[in-house]
């Protein structure tokens, strides 16, 4: 079995997000994508992240339709920060060996990849995918990383969680950079604003 891993914030879960995984799972011929929400990401401040719970939901809400996608809880159950080393070996224990393991990471976050707790390990026990992202040349990712990573370009769609909270603080329309659904639910709970 083929398990790609997506983490993140999604704080909120967008469209690149979704289409990242679909061209992961479509063009690699992974059996599954997990969407991985972390809790306390080390690296990301806290005055902007709503609630764990809240993003638990749009991520449910977000993959319902995709029969390749799963939303696991594992970083949100878990006590303290959320480090990816940390979710590769549960998953590894969980999945055991004959189960091939993949973590999509954008562009964007593999120029600082060197900031992730034990980020040699990590790249050592888990294969990595790399999504392109515009405005994020991989020509700025150190030659100790990129060359361990498996490079997948995506269709370039100029949406980021940033971008969102701010329209949605602005009173601007989210309609098509989000699933309806979850704009649906940031309305009903009054989420970022």
């Amino acid at each position: 079995m083929k398990i790609a891993i997506m983490g993140g914030t999604f704080n909120p879960i967008h469209n690149a997000h979704l289409i990242s995984a679909e061209q992961v799972q479509d063009q690699l011929n992974y059996d599954r994508v997990l969407f991985i929400p972390s809790a306390r990401p080390p690296h990301k401040g806290h005055h902007d992240i709503i609630d764990s719970e809240h993003r638990y939901e749009i991520t449910q809400i977000a993959v319902a339709d995709n029969p390749h996608f799963e939303v696991l809880r594992i970083e949100l159950d878990r006590k303290g920060q959320s480090y990816a080393i940390q979710t590769i070996k549960e998953l590894q224990k969980l999945y055991g060996n004959n189960c091939k393991l993949a973590w999509i990471i954008g562009a964007d976050s593999l120029i600082e990849f060197k900031i992730w707790k034990d980020w040699d390990e990590i790249l050592n026990i888990c294969h990595f995918i790399a999504t392109t992202r515009s405005g994020y040349p991989l020509s700025k990712v150190p030659h100790d990383i990129i060359n361990r990573v498996e490079i997948l370009q995506i269709p370039e769609i100029e949406i980021s969680a940033t971008d969102i909270r701010n329209r949605i603080r602005s009173k601007n329309s989210i309609r098509y950079l989000v699933p309806s659904q979850v704009a649906e639910y940031i309305t009903k709970h009054k989420l970022f604003i």
